[in-house]
């Protein structure tokens, strides 16, 4: 969930680390740290909050001389935000450091071995037991050193690590925790996402799961957990650095969601030939989609609500049952799949942890797994059966927008072949349904450009302590992402009920000024949600609705009216969509929150 940059060559190694970590804030962190092997010992800095803090205190790494280093963002698990509980960490005599992603399950059992054995400890953190246990096993080589390690260690981790007998060496370990290295013109570089090393090269290598890799400022050696070398590939990133900043826009979520048009196209085209739709990686014949008999959507998050939403059109177009479910519950539930099932995993990352751990359930029970991810060569694309991408670019905000847009097109791609496989949607339909998918940029564009309207209403609500969204069917689906969206970036307690479950509870907190958000796109469910506005409305609500531009009749129940433009029925929470995001980013911006970095909360959640 944090940041981890390594570097190794014959450049200062600190300004790389603190350039390399800066692209990584969206990741989130609370604390951050660098070390360097200066010549004679490791020096290391670590101070909690920001980075441009450790950036004064080390003026831009200036003052930490050396061409090896290991720097890191911290979000905390294991003990509060502190400066002794950022990392790197170290082992007693400071000879060996260590930088870790992920979380070390049995660390408990660990430390107190540890303890017994004369190792004191001066953190909360779990990671420092990591650098005390390769002290206990360092007998000179750093090698069997990290391999006694990792066959002790329970959980997720990805480290990067020094050890001042060997300075001319920096080693980087991965299991259940993304890590890729790089070779650049002047050295090499490890880190756990791509923007950190788009600046120096576009040719990674991803480490897969138990792989240690060792560099020099020339070379790289793999390894598995048994010490046997093996071979690697580099893969090539192909989209542009540039897209990894912010454009002139205020905020990436902005530029983001300005960018959505451009997904939805990059995700649709590819797989629009002949007017039919083709999706070759799904790599199923028209018999194994006949065969399918139920489809289980697995995802967290906004994810979830792509997925949740994708139910409605894979039931009313295919006619195939469909079960959503969270991922951290799927994987305790004992799930009833086989392979006569469907299991869609969904991550932007490919790297969310409970979303993994899904999908290595469901291959374990004989299902067929598909993964829909965004980020090319990542652990979900890797293990799953077989990978759908949404072409969506590099998304740095921590709140998803065009990721979370793209996801939406896989899956309406994914539904409308099913549906036209098993007979279910004829070629008229068909041909239908994609022309409302090649019109549907032009309409986000046109909604994102009435933005000044939103942020005019919006900033009448900076004081809200509480807002509804309700709708029923795909517009419940869609005010769940509406609510998260307002709750994750301006910190205002936010949530979506279906609105028949109003009058079961919830209507009870409904009191004078109380903001509801109705969203009604679905002609058949207008006249029982405008009874749900008028519902909440003569207990005091204010009530905020998005609908269909034919809808006029909502203005007597509404005391404001945002409208979409008309598109197939189950395409409309694409559009619906984008007002809820510009309406929960103007509140965000407007009460002085951290847009693109919400408080506690990650870009990419590798762990449980």
């Amino acid at each position: 969930m944090c940041g981890i940059v390594g570097y190794i060559g014959n450049q200062q190694a600190a300004p790389i680390l603190l350039d390399g970590l800066s692209r990584l804030e969206y990741r989130g962190y609370d604390s951050a740290g660098v070390a360097v092997y200066n010549g004679e010992v490791i020096d290391m800095v670590k101070s909690k909050g920001r980075l441009k803090v450790l950036s004064e205190l080390t003026h831009d790494g200036e003052k930490l001389p050396g061409t090896v280093g290991i720097g890191h963002t911290r979000w905390a698990t294991h003990g509060s935000p502190s400066d002794m509980n950022a990392h790197p960490h170290f082992n007693e005599d400071r000879s060996i450091v260590v930088v870790h992603n992920g979380i070390i399950e049995n660390y408990l059992k660990l430390k107190k071995k540890l303890e017994k054995r004369g190792y004191a400890f001066v953190s909360e953190t779990d990671t420092e037991v990591i650098a005390h246990l390769l002290d206990y096993y360092y007998k000179g080589n750093p090698l069997q050193a990290i391999t006694k390690v990792m066959h002790r260690m329970e959980g997720s981790y990805a480290l990067g690590i020094i050890f001042q007998d060997h300075p001319e060496e920096l080693y980087a370990v991965r299991k259940d925790s993304p890590l890729i290295v790089g070779k650049t013109k002047d050295g090499n570089v490890i880190a756990s996402d791509v923007p950190a090393v788009l600046k120096y090269t576009r040719d990674v290598i991803f480490i897969e799961n138990e792989e240690i890799v060792r560099l020099t400022d020339s070379s790289m050696e793999f390894f598995n957990v048994d010490e046997e070398t093996i071979e690697k590939e580099p893969v090539r990133i192909e989209w542009d650095v540039n897209a990894a900043e912010k454009g002139g826009f205020e905020h990436f979520m902005l530029k983001e969601m300005y960018e959505q048009p451009k997904a939805i196209i990059d995700t649709f085209s590819p797989r629009i030939k002949n007017g039919q739709i083709c999706i070759e990686e799904l790599g199923m014949s028209d018999d194994d989609i006949r065969a399918i008999k139920k489809i289980m959507i697995v995802a967290c998050g906004s994810a979830y609500h792509a997925g949740f939403t994708s139910k409605y059109v894979f039931e009313g177009l295919a006619r195939i049952p469909v079960e959503v479910d969270l991922a951290s519950e799927f994987r305790y539930r004992d799930p009833i799949v086989d392979k006569e099932t469907l299991v869609v995993v969904i991550s932007q990352s490919g790297e969310t942890a409970d979303t993994l751990a899904a999908l290595r359930e469901s291959k374990k029970r004989g299902a067929r797994v598909l993964g829909i991810v965004n980020v090319v060569g990542s652990s979900i694309a890797r293990e799953a059966d077989n990978v759908m991408y949404t072409w969506a670019g590099p998304e740095i905000a921590v709140a998803t927008t065009k990721a979370y847009t793209a996801q939406l097109i896989a899956l309406y791609l994914l539904a409308m072949k099913f549906a036209h496989t098993k007979g279910a949607l004829d070629d008229r339909g068909m041909a239908e349904m994609i022309e409302d998918l090649r019109v549907l940029p032009t309409q986000v564009e046109m909604l994102l450009n009435n933005k000044h309207k939103i942020q005019k209403f919006a900033n009448r609500y900076l004081a809200a302590k509480d807002v509804f969204f309700i709708g029923r069917g795909i517009d419940y689906a869609i005010s769940m992402e509406g609510s998260l969206k307002l709750k994750e970036i301006s910190y205002i307690h936010s949530e979506a009920y279906a609105a028949g479950e109003l009058k079961h509870g919830t209507i009870s907190l409904i009191e004078e000024g109380t903001l509801v958000t109705s969203v009604l796109t679905q002609k058949e469910l207008y006249k029982k949600m405008i009874s749900n506005m008028v519902e909440v409305s003569t207990r005091g609500a204010f009530v905020l609705a998005v609908t269909n531009e034919d809808n006029t009749e909502v203005e007597k129940a509404a005391d404001y009216v945002v409208y979409i433009p008309e598109t197939n029925k189950y395409f409309t929470n694409s559009l619906a969509i984008i007002p809820l995001q510009l309406f929960g980013y103007y509140i965000a911006v407007g009460r002085g929150c951290d847009v693109d970095k919400p408080r506690n909360l990650a870009k990419s959640v590798t762990v449980e």
